[in-house]
């Protein structure tokens, strides 16, 4: 079969399209999906540059995000059968491993899996709106609706907005009843978020956030009272380096900043004066839950939340594909597939 393989860690050159393949075979509770369309995200670059602690599997085919119909299934399978519509929960809750990394992913015409690991497609929900769900869209649903518990009337600032994770946060936060402030890096991107239901975009390459923060809601006190409402109720920061301070410091007291990742940096300059001269609340997110993304399918399916993809690649482009995405060209999310 064709798949883009990675055989050893390093720049997007060492990505490469292979012709020949072997084929995946299913083994006992194993399905073989016909790839209808992978979703690609940032853990698909910091897989490719190589993360410390893991230890990959060569050779690799990326690819976390995965949605197609079974082609084949092995002994013991029962449930689901050739021509049944799949999108794969890319963890394995059962075995351990991860799709794309330690298991064989999207970006390739078969992919095999076990079939614990399979969540049915309800009707209306096509291959290119499933695959880009899991890894980003579930992982904003957990950080906003479970960890985060956005509320109605709120306040909350999106930096990264326009990548997977914040398309999907914006569009969450409007279902709360929040009022969304987005942070965009080009007029282009500005307008696709305020069609998503953004309120307020900055544009952070014309403007510091913090700045324009402020000079709209006014700067937060540390006095209590209904009156101190400067600032914002919650920050989505997910980006980390150097926007972690500036994050906390856009909060009013009390507020909530939530991440989920650090694209941007790890390891920020810190404040912690922040943190409890304005009693901050710093709550972390990981990953999605089996329901999350039964929940995401449901809202999906009837027309409350929209996926946005910003363009589908064919496989053989699979590696310009991710470029695209590690580069910071793209809004919403990046497909490869037939």
């Amino acid at each position: 079969m064709k798949a883009i393989v990675l055989r050893e860690h390093g720049g997007n050159d060492k990505l490469r399209l292979e012709t020949e393949f072997p084929d995946p075979v299913a083994g006992p509770g194993e399905v073989v999906l016909r790839v209808g369309a992978s979703s690609l995200n940032y853990h698909d670059v910091f897989t490719r540059r190589g993360m410390p602690g893991i230890n990959l599997p060569f050779p690799v085919i990326i690819g976390l995000d995965v949605a197609g119909e079974i082609a084949s299934v092995g002994p013991g399978v029962t449930d689901w059968q050739p021509g049944d519509r799949v999108l794969v929960d890319p963890i394995d809750r059962v075995n351990g491993g991860l799709v794309g990394e330690t298991i064989h992913g999207g970006l390739a015409e078969l992919c095999r899996v076990p079939e614990h690991q399979l969540i049915r497609l309800p009707e209306g929900v096509s291959y290119d709106e499933a695959a880009a769900l899991p890894v980003a869209y579930g992982t904003a649903l957990r950080m906003m609706n479970r960890v985060g518990q956005v509320a109605p009337g709120e306040r909350v600032l999106i930096l990264g907005a326009s990548g997977g994770v914040g398309v999907c946060a914006v569009q969450l936060a409007k279902l709360a009843g929040a009022e969304v402030i987005a942070c965009a890096g080009s007029a282009e991107k500005a307008e696709r978020l305020r069609e998503l239901g953004a309120d307020h975009v900055i544009l952070y390459t014309e403007e510091d956030f913090l700045t324009a923060i402020q000079q709209k809601f006014g700067k937060p006190a540390r006095r209590r009272g209904a009156a101190n409402r400067g600032g914002v109720d919650v920050v989505v920061n997910f980006t980390g380096g150097d926007t972690w301070v500036r994050s906390l410091r856009a909060l009013r007291l009390g507020g909530r900043l939530l991440t989920c990742g650090a694209t941007a940096g790890f390891d920020p300059k810190e404040d912690i004066r922040y943190i409890w001269t304005f009693e901050l609340q710093i709550r972390g997110s990981n990953g999605w839950e089996r329901e999350d993304l039964h929940e995401l399918l449901d809202l999906v399916q009837r027309k409350r939340l929209r996926v946005l993809i910003d363009r589908k690649w064919p496989l053989a482009a699979g590696a310009q594909a991710l470029a695209s995405l590690e580069n910071r060209q793209v809004t919403g999310k990046v497909l490869v597939g037939a």
